[in-house]
C-alpha cells in the first residue's frame, strides 16, 4: 500500500551534550542526503547549522537550526539543537514540537550531564528515541560502557542493534544485527561508498551473541517475538524491524547505533533506522488543545482538511526582521491568508511561508500537517502561542520556560546606543523566553538576567555585532532567592478615602517556613462570619503580591507558608482593594519578623580531570564551599560530582585550566535554590 505524504515525514531533534558531536552529526546526514555539497566542519567554523557568528567563533551550537532533507523517499526535517546548559529553553521548545530524538553520545565522555538533562526532557514530551555511540575513533572509546551508563543514568532500556568493526584507531565500520552483515565503509569517498558484506571470522561469535541479546531483550517488550522465539519459529527480518518499530514508538525500548561522524561511518545506517523506527506526524498521539470560547478539550488530527492548528515554538529577528517557527498540527497554512491568535485575541497576516535550511529559505505557498515551517509577517504573536482560525479557536499547551540566575547591569555607551538599546533588548526579549529585563529604582540601570555567563556574553556580543549597539556592562550578580526561618505574625488596618469612596480592611497574617521546593502557600484558619468570603480571594492576591520582593534586597520570597488568622470590616466601607493592601503590608510585617535570609542559586557541577590533578581540584571545590557527592573513574578521567553556590563559580573555568594545565573541563546546571 502506498504511503501518503504525511506518513513519509520525520520530525527529528538531535540532542545530546556539548561536544558530543550533534552538529558533525547533523552536517553528515546533510552531506550524504545532498542537501549540501560539502561538509562543514565544527572546528573550522563552517558548519551549516551553526551559521551565527558566535556559533562559528565557540565552536558551539547556541540556536536550534531548522533543515530539511530527503533519504528515500521519505521527509526528514531535523532541529540541530544546542548542548550548552545555558541554552537549554531551545531544547525544550524543539522537543515540545518533534516526534522523535536522535541521543548522541560521546564514546569517551559517555552520558554526560546534559546528555540527562536532554534526555529526561525528552521522556517529559513522550518522544521516542534512538541513541548514536558517536566518536568511536578516538582513543579512550567504549561502546559497551555507554550502553551502561545509559541504563543507570538514564533509566532507559537500550537494544544494540549495531556493533563497532574495530575501535579507536582501528574503527572501519559497523555489524548490522538485524541482517548480520558488516559495513565497511570506503575513506576515499569521504564515507559516501561502502560496502555490505558477510561478518568476518573473527567478529562472528561476538555478533551472533549480541544477536542473541537483541532477540531476548525485545522479546520481553513484543509478544509476536516473544512467541516466536519461546517456540524457535524462524523471525524474519522484516518481523525484526516491525517490532523494533513498535517497541521505540511504545517507549519501550531504545535502539542504539554506533559509528564515528567525523570518520564518516554509521551515518547512513542512522539515516535508514530514522526512516524505519522513527514516528510519522499520523503515529504520534494527537495533540490536544482547549477551545478558548467554550473551555472544551480539543484533539487536534493530523489531516489537510481539519481546521488549523499550528504552534509558534520559536522567534529569530534575522536581520532585523522577525522570523517565527511554527509546527502545523493540524490543516494548512497559506501564505497571504489570514490566521487568528487567540491568546492574544486578534488575527495576523501570514505574508510568506518558507522551507528552513539553517539560515536559507525556500518559498512555499502553503503547508499541511506534521510540517516545520518559518513564516514572516506575524506582528505580535510570540513563543508559545498557536495561529488557527477564528471560526474554529484553540489553544495549544505552552511551553515552559525556566527562571534565570544570573544578572548583569548594562548601559549604554553613548547617547545614540541609548535610543537604540530599548529597541534592541525588546527584540532579544521577543526571541528568548529565559532573558528577563528590568531597571533598577535605586541606581536606575538596566538589569539583563539569564541562565548563566555564556548566555549573557552571547546576547551582549550580538548586541554589538547584528545591532552596532555598544553598552558597558557591570559583573555578573547572583539571582537570589529570601525565604524565613522562623514563624511570624504580622497585621495591618487600611482605612483611607480613595477617589471619594471611603475603604477600610483590617487582616492579620502568620507566616512559617516550608521546605525547600514547596513553594508560597495561603490557607484561611478564620473562623465562619469573621470576615465575608468574597474578601478571601483578594487578601490571597495580596498576600502573594508581597511576596514578589523581599525585605532583605527585594529578592522573591519562596518557601513559605502565609496564613489568615485574624481581620475585621465595616459595614458598607469594606471593600476589595483595602483587603488586598492591608494584607500585602501584613505579610510584609509578618515576613521582617520572621527571620529573613537570603538562598543561594547551587549548581550541580561536574569535573572532568585526571587522577595526577585531583587533590588540587578537590581542594579548590572546598575553598569555594562546595560539596563533593561523589567520585568515579570514567575511562582514563575521574569524574568529580560537586555541589556549589553559583556565586562562587565565576571565573572557574579560567582557575580550572590553571590548576590542571588546561586539562581540566567542567559542566555545570542549576540544581536548586538553598542557603549555602
Amino acid at each position: 500500500m502506498k504511503k501518503s505524504r504525511i506518513e513519509r515525514i520525520r520530525n527529528i531533534g538531535i540532542i545530546a551534550h556539548i561536544d558530543a558531536g550533534k552538529t558533525t552529526v547533523t552536517e553528515r546526514i546533510l552531506y550524504y542526503t545532498g542537501r549540501s555539497y560539502k561538509m562543514g566542519e565544527v572546528h573550522d567554523g563552517e558548519a551549516v547549522m551553526d551559521w551565527m557568528v558566535d556559533e562559528q567563533e565557540r565552536g558551539i551550537t547556541i540556536t536550534s537550526a531548522v533543515t530539511t532533507c530527503q533519504w528515500k523517499d521519505h521527509d526528514i526535517q531535523v532541529i540541530d539543537t544546542p548542548g550548552h546548559v545555558d541554552f537549554t529553553i531551545e531544547v525544550e521548545r524543539s522537543l515540545r514540537v518533534l516526534d522523535g530524538a536522535v541521543g548522541v553520545f560521546c564514546g569517551v565522555g559517555g552520558v554526560e550531564p546534559q546528555s540527562e538533562t536532554v534526555w529526561h526532557q525528552a521522556d517529559k514530551y513522550k518522544v521516542p528515541k534512538l541513541a548514536f555511540v558517536n566518536k568511536l575513533d578516538r582513543i579512550g572509546a567504549d561502546f559497551f560502557s555507554v550502553v551502561e551508563q545509559m541504563k543507570k543514568r538514564l533509566a532507559a532500556n537500550p537494544l544494540i542493534i549495531e556493533l563497532p568493526v574495530g575501535i579507536e584507531d582501528t574503527l572501519v565500520g559497523i555489524i548490522d544485527l538485524i541482517h548480520m552483515k558488516q559495513i565497511i565503509w570506503d575513506d576515499d569517498s569521504l564515507g559516501a561508498t561502502f560496502t555490505v558484506e558477510e561478518i568476518e571470522e573473527a567478529h562472528r561469535e561476538k555478533a551472533r551473541e549480541y544477536r542473541e541479546k537483541l532477540l531476548e531483550t525485545l522479546a520481553e517488550a513484543d509478544d509476536g517475538i516473544m512467541e516466536a522465539y519461546l517456540s524457535e519459529t524462524e523471525i524474519t527480518d522484516e518481523d525484526l524491524i516491525a517490532a523494533i518499530r513498535r517497541a521505540t514508538l511504545g517507549l519501550k525500548l531504545v535502539p542504539v547505533l554506533c559509528g564515528s561522524a567525523l570518520k564518516n561511518k554509521g551515518i547512513q545506517p542512522l539515516l535508514d533506522d530514522i526512516v524505519r523506527f522513527m514516528p510519522s506526524p499520523t503515529e504520534v498521539p494527537p495533540i490536544k488543545g482547549v477551545n478558548p470560547k467554550t473551555e472544551e478539550s480539543v484533539t487536534c488530527l493530523p489531516k489537510d482538511n481539519d481546521p488549523l492548528a499550528a504552534l509558534i515554538f520559536k522567534v529569530s529577528m534575522i536581520e532585523g526582521r522577525k522570523l517565527s517557527f511554527v509546527r502545523v498540527y493540524s490543516g494548512r497554512l497559506k501564505a497571504g491568508g489570514d490566521v487568528f491568535n487567540p491568546f492574544l485575541n486578534k488575527k495576523e497576516k501570514l505574508a510568506r511561508i518558507l522551507k528552513m535550511h539553517a539560515n536559507k529559505r525556500e518559498r512555499v505557498d502553503e503547508t499541511g500537517p506534521g510540517t516545520i515551517v518559518g513564516v514572516v509577517g506575524l506582528k505580535d504573536s510570540g513563543t508559545g502561542e498557536t495561529l488557527c482560525y477564528a471560526d474554529h479557536p484553540v489553544i495549544l499547551e505552552r511551553i515552559e520556560f525556566y527562571e534565570p540566575v544570573i544578572s548583569v547591569a548594562i548601559e549604554p555607551k553613548t547617547h545614540a546606543d541609548q535610543e537604540k538599546l530599548e529597541e534592541v533588548l525588546k527584540k532579544f526579549l521577543m526571541e528568548d523566553p529565559t532573558l528577563q529585563v528590568k531597571t533598577d529604582e535605586d541606581t536606575g540601570q538596566t538589569i539583563l538576567s539569564g541562565m548563566g555567563e555564556l548566555h549573557l556574553e552571547v546576547i551582549i556580543s550580538r548586541m554589538l555585532r547584528e545591532f552596532q549597539t555598544q553598552v558597558n556592562v557591570g559583573k555578573p550578580q547572583v539571582v537570589y532567592r529570601e525565604t524565613i526561618q522562623k514563624e511570624g505574625t504580622g497585621s495591618a488596618v487600611f482605612d483611607r478615602e480613595v477617589a471619594g469612596q471611603h475603604h477600610f480592611g483590617e487582616v492579620q497574617i502568620k507566616v512559617a517556613p516550608l521546605s525547600r521546593g514547596t513553594g508560597n502557600t495561603f490557607t484561611s484558619e478564620l473562623p465562619q462570619g469573621r470576615l465575608p468570603a468574597e474578601f478571601i480571594p483578594a487578601i490571597e492576591k495580596g498576600v502573594m503580591e508581597s511576596f514578589d520582593s523581599g525585605s532583605l534586597m527585594g529578592y522573591p520570597v519562596v518557601d513559605v507558608g502565609a496564613v489568615l488568622v485574624g481581620g475585621s470590616f465595616k459595614e458598607g466601607m469594606a471593600t476589595e482593594l483595602a483587603y488586598r493592601v492591608s494584607a500585602s503590608m501584613a505579610a510584609r510585617n509578618a515576613l521582617e519578623k520572621a527571620g529573613p535570609t537570603l538562598l543561594d542559586p547551587i549548581m550541580d557541577v561536574e569535573v572532568f580531570v585526571s587522577e595526577d590533578f585531583m587533590g588540587e581540584v578537590i581542594g579548590d571545590i572546598n575553598s569555594r564551599g562546595g560539596r563533593i557527592e561523589s567520585i568515579e573513574p570514567r575511562g582514563v578521567l575521574q569524574v568529580i560530582e560537586a555541589t556549589v553556590p553559583l556565586a562562587k563559580m565565576f571565573g572557574y573555568s579560567t582557575d580550572l585550566r590553571s590548576a590542571t594545565q588546561g586539562r581540566g573541563t567542567f559542566t555545570m546546571q542549576f540544581a536548586r535554590f538553598d542557603k549555602a
